[in-house]
C-alpha cells in the first residue's frame, strides 16, 4: 500500500451550497409501491434530495460556495494561486470549467486552473492533489471546488438511482501552514469494475446518438437510456464491503493510529445501510459518524465536504478519517486535521 503524506499544509476552510428545490422520497409512489416507500427510506436513510433548476450547473453551486468561503474567511482573492474544479458534469466538454470559475470569482490571471474528474471518491483524491500543489514552492493557497448535479442524468423511472442522488457544490481552501500535523492518503482503483456505475454514452467511445437516447427497461423494471446513470447496486455494495473497511484499518495500522481515538469518521454519503455497515465492521462509534444524506441524498463526490458543512459547522473539531468510494471503481481513505478549520453552514442557491 502506497501512502501519500503531507506536512506543512492544512485545510483552512470548507463551505457548501445546495439547490433550494426539494424532492421528497415519500413522493415516489409512481415508481415504488406505497408499502415499500417507507421501507426504502428507512434502509437508504434518504428522506429528501435537492435538485437544481435546468439552467443551473455544478459550477454555479461551487461558485456560490466559494463566494461564501472567501467572504466568511475574508480571503484576499489575489492570494489564491490555483483553482481545482472536480466534477463529472462540467459546464462544457471544451473549455475546461476551472478557468471560467477563476474569472467568475474575480481571481487574478496568475491563478492556475485545472479540471479533475472522478466519482464518489473524488473529493479525497482532489484534496490530495490540492495538498500536493500547496506543498510546492510558488503555490501557497489552492481553492478546491467540487460539485455534481446528478439530477440532470438520473431517469425518474430508475428504481435504483432515483431515490438516491441529489445535487450540491462545495469549496475547500488548502494552504501552507506551520502546523506539524501529518495528513495521510491511501488511494486505490480497480477499473475491472467500470460497468458498476456508468453513463455509457456521451463520451469519446460512444457519442450521443438518436438510438442511444432511447429509453430501455432493465431487469428490475427501471427505465433509462445510455445517456443516464446506471448503477448495479449489489455490485457496488459488495465492492464497498470488500475494500473500504480494510483500507481504513490499513491506514490506521500504517500510522499507528487507534481508530476509536480519531474525532470523526466521515464517509461518502452513499446510503445509510451501507455506511452503517462499514462503521460497524471497523467497530467505530456510530454517534461520531455524521450524516446529512437524510436531507441531501447521495451527492457523489461533494458528499464529504457537504457533510462537514452541514453537520460539523460550529463544532470544536480535531481530526478525522474520511473515505470516499464509488464509480471507477475507485476508493480513497485519508487521515486529516479539521482543527481551526473554518466550516461555514450550508447555503442555498
Amino acid at each position: 500500500m502506497a501512502l501519500i503524506k503531507y506536512k506543512g499544509v492544512r485545510i483552512k476552510a470548507i463551505s457548501a451550497c445546495v439547490p433550494k428545490n426539494v424532492s421528497k422520497n415519500s413522493d415516489l409512489g409512481y415508481l415504488i409501491s406505497e408499502e415499500d416507500i417507507e421501507k426504502t427510506i428507512t434502509s437508504i436513510g434518504i428522506k429528501e434530495k435537492r435538485f437544481v433548476d435546468e439552467d443551473v450547473t455544478a459550477a454555479d453551486l461551487c461558485y456560490k460556495a466559494a463566494q461564501k468561503l472567501l467572504e466568511d474567511c475574508q480571503i484576499d482573492r489575489n492570494s489564491i494561486d490555483m483553482v481545482l474544479f472536480l466534477s463529472q458534469l462540467p459546464d462544457y466538454k471544451i473549455p475546461a470549467t476551472a478557468p471560467i470559475l477563476q474569472h467568475r470569482l474575480g481571481l487574478p490571471t496568475t491563478t492556475a486552473a485545472l479540471d479533475l474528474s472522478l466519482g464518489c471518491s473524488g473529493w479525497v483524491y482532489a484534496l490530495s492533489t490540492a495538498m500536493a500543489y500547496a506543498s510546492m514552492s510558488g503555490i501557497n493557497r489552492v481553492l478546491l471546488l467540487d460539485g455534481e448535479t446528478f439530477s440532470k442524468f438520473v431517469n425518474k423511472m430508475d428504481k435504483v438511482d432515483a431515490p438516491l442522488y441529489g445535487d450540491a457544490g462545495t469549496a475547500t481552501l488548502v494552504e501552507k501552514s506551520d502546523d506539524d500535523f501529518e495528513t495521510v492518503f491511501a488511494l486505490y482503483s480497480d477499473g475491472s469494475g467500470e460497468d458498476a456505475v456508468k453513463i455509457k454514452a456521451g463520451g469519446g467511445r460512444f457519442k450521443t446518438t438518436v438510438e442511444n437516447m432511447k429509453e430501455h427497461t432493465e431487469k428490475d423494471g427501471s427505465i433509462l437510456s445510455d445517456n443516464e446513470v446506471f448503477m448495479n447496486g449489489m455490485e457496488v455494495f459488495n465492492f464497498v464491503m470488500r475494500t473500504v473497511p480494510r483500507s481504513i484499518k490499513d491506514l490506521c495500522a500504517a500510522q499507528n493510529l487507534e481508530l476509536t481515538s480519531v474525532g470523526h469518521l466521515i464517509l461518502h454519503q452513499a446510503n445509510k445501510f451501507m455506511t452503517d455497515f462499514v462503521a460497524k465492521r471497523i467497530k467505530y462509534p456510530l454517534e461520531r459518524v455524521p450524516y446529512c444524506l437524510d436531507k441531501y441524498g447521495n451527492t457523489s463526490s461533494p458528499s464529504i465536504p457537504l457533510t462537514i458543512s452541514s453537520e460539523l459547522s460550529g463544532k470544536n473539531l480535531t481530526d478525522a478519517i474520511i473515505s470516499g468510494f464509488g464509480a471507477g471503481l475507485s476508493w480513497a481513505t485519508a487521515y486529516i486535521s479539521l482543527k481551526d478549520c473554518n466550516v461555514s453552514p450550508v447555503i442555498e442557491y
